[in-house]
């Protein structure tokens, strides 16, 4: 009686094949790694443009901040409102104005413009404060005269004194919040003013 060799049913695993499925395994984790490199170049991309921007927005308040510091910070920006201005024949007229102050700490750039039907001026200013004293240049653009400012105050409040050769014209703005009144007292052909605005 020949014996014959028995035959495992069970077949032995093909190791090619299981080379195959680690092959592509590993392929498949390196293809999803590369995958997501372009994900974490965007995120760190992203991360920075966001501490950029916050360092210039941080920068900017700064410069803001200190813009809008010293003794001149109340009368920031453009104002505008009207009121009357007495001529030298003891008339008046009615007048609309319109002012632009630009401080910058201890001091301010500052423009004044009025006008009736019948009058007009353009007031323009250089100032600088030292504690309480006020120095500058002022000039009347319409008339062409200049001179110097010399006064005292703070905080918004100010009376100048404004002189010329043959003019000479005391001054006093009052800030209060968004409200402003200014008063001119002269002696030339302009008598004085008197101005409310609002900004």
């Amino acid at each position: 009686m020949v014996h014959m060799p028995t035959v495992n049913s069970t077949a032995t695993p093909d190791r090619g094949s299981g080379m195959e499925h680690q092959q592509a395994y590993r392929a498949a984790g390196a293809g999803k790694h590369r995958a997501n490199k372009p994900t974490k170049v965007r995120a760190r991309n992203r991360r920075l443009l966001i501490a950029a921007a916050g360092f210039f927005a941080a920068a900017a308040a700064n410069s803001e901040s200190k813009a809008q510091s010293g003794p001149f910070a109340p009368m920031a920006g453009s104002w505008s409102g009207g009121g009357t201005v007495s001529l030298e024949d003891g008339s008046t007229e009615r007048i609309r104005c319109r002012a632009k102050y630009a401080p910058i700490g201890p001091t301010m750039e500052m423009t004044l413009t009025c006008a009736s039907d019948a009058y007009k001026f353009i007031l323009s200013a250089n100032v600088q404060s030292a504690g309480n004293a006020i120095s500058g240049s002022w000039a009347e653009a319409s008339r062409n005269i200049s001179g110097s400012l010399q006064g005292r105050g703070g905080g918004g409040n100010f009376e100048v004194v404004a002189s010329a050769a043959g003019f000479n014209a005391n001054i006093a703005l009052r800030t209060s919040g968004n409200k402003q009144t200014v008063t001119m007292r002269a002696d030339s052909q302009f008598r004085g003013a008197s101005i409310s605005m609002t900004r």
